[in-house]
């Protein structure tokens, strides 16, 4: 696969669960069927809104081969590989089954709020320890630090397999800055639903976006039109969606788009701890704007 297919709209799957707490397969194969009709170009498996913290080793390898297999090669998929321990990443990277698998979406590390150097020797490290494209995510919400456009364009000039970025720090003048000076295949992509309009305004090629999971084919139609540069057409979606998109993350991230999607019939509203539903006030804000659409 031409890692230029890891463009446009891409959404960052929810994990299902049973009322017992497994993983619901059943669930996750209608949500990847929806997904692909609705439009998306490709999947993210294993992101931070699958709830990946509390997934075994053996439920997370249980995922990604679903995943692969109910997309059957329409669209290519990336895997969630990332944390705060160099070595963790690099043996989960060697050790999971990546058949099927087009690219490595790798979180900056959090916690541990390395410096930019640290990053950097981070990220050269998970790049030579596989030969699949890397999309770097960095999302300083909720990592606690910050990869510079200098530190991204550095591992994007050094490490050839390091292709693109999910810039979610939400500022558009670091977006700006980012784009304005990265080298010209690589690919910057948004974290941010409710930014992306302006975002591809400015020059960024795609998302990787929670919404598409319930609003699928409006995401996919506000990036698309984007792309052909018919922002007068996309800002009308974005409007339409925009009082949604908000309340999506008023509880944190999953439970206001498994709360949606369990109102579309395609999921539980169940969660692990930590992550709890969205509380009654967000649910009712959230049947309201549904009545919208």
């Amino acid at each position: 696969m031409a890692y230029q297919q890891l463009k446009g709209t891409g959404v960052a799957l929810i994990t299902p669960f049973q009322k017992n707490g497994s993983i619901d397969f059943p669930a996750l194969e209608k949500l990847v069927h929806n997904v692909i009709k609705g439009g998306v170009d490709f999947l993210v498996a294993l992101g931070t809104t699958a709830e990946t913290p509390t997934l075994t080793s053996a439920e997370k390898q249980e995922v990604l081969s679903a995943v692969v297999k109910y997309s059957d090669g329409k669209v290519p998929v990336v895997c969630g590989i990332g944390g705060n321990n160099t070595e963790e990443v690099i043996h989960q990277l060697k050790t999971m089954n990546l058949q099927g698998v087009d690219g490595i979406l790798s979180v900056a590390p959090y916690y541990n709020k390395p410096t930019q150097e640290g990053m950097y020797q981070h990220f050269k490290a998970v790049a030579a320890a596989t030969n699949k494209p890397i999309i770097l995510y960095n999302v300083p919400g909720r990592t606690g630090s910050n990869l510079q456009p200098a530190t991204a364009i550095r591992l994007a000039t050094d490490c050839k397999n390091i292709i693109g970025i999910k810039e979610a720090s939400g500022n558009i003048v670091q977006n700006m800055e980012l784009i304005q000076n990265k080298p010209d295949d690589f690919i910057v992509l948004s974290g941010d639903d409710n930014l992306v309009l302006a975002q591809m305004a400015i020059g960024m090629e795609g998302i990787i976006s929670v919404a598409a999971n319930c609003f699928t084919k409006d995401m996919t139609d506000i990036i698309n039109l984007s792309i052909v540069g018919k922002f007068d057409k996309a800002r009308k979606v974005h409007y339409k969606l925009l009082t949604g998109l908000d309340l999506l993350f008023v509880d944190g991230n999953p439970p206001g788009v498994k709360y949606v999607l369990s109102k579309q019939g395609v999921c539980s509203n169940i969660f692990r701890l930590p992550v709890v539903p969205v509380s009654d006030t967000t649910a009712k804000k959230l049947d309201a704007f549904l009545k919208t659409l």
